[in-house]
């Protein structure tokens, strides 16, 4: 079975616009190897940050977002946790992980990372996710 993973949205957003380590995770994604969850309220944080910090156009946001939806299982949270009180935003990430029964939250988000663990769900650094996944198919 499959690790089954949340990318926070700066992971997807990096992965859209370099070729770094997000793009390698995505990658990976999009070939089968994790399976990605997320929720409306990350997608549509990450559309945001397309269209204001990368000036993509409405329509190559929706191109992008819908890529995304192909390969990224879409869950819906419940907005009820309160586990993040320095930056409430980020309990999006972490609900997420919760209903979409995911392992790992990759984040370069310090507020989100400080945690480590949540709920026994590990709090990862790209680099370090791709230890975990070398690791996993070894």
């Amino acid at each position: 079975m499959p690790i089954t993973v949340v990318f926070d949205t700066n992971i997807l957003f990096s992965a859209t616009g370099w070729r770094g380590n997000p793009f390698q995770c995505v990658e990976r994604a999009r070939a089968g190897e994790l399976q990605v969850v997320t929720c409306p309220e990350l997608i549509e944080e990450l559309a945001e940050k397309l269209e204001a910090r990368l000036d993509f156009p409405k329509d190559q946001v929706a191109e992008t977002i819908a890529d995304y939806l192909g390969f990224l299982r879409l869950v819906q949270i419940p907005k009820v946790l309160d586990a993040v009180p320095r930056d409430p935003e980020d309990n999006m990430v972490l609900e997420c992980a919760v209903e979409g029964q995911a392992q790992y939250v990759v984040s370069g988000d310090n507020d989100l990372l400080a945690l480590k663990e949540f709920r026994g769900i590990k709090i990862v650094r790209v680099s370090e996710f791709l230890k975990v996944l070398a690791r996993s198919v070894s």
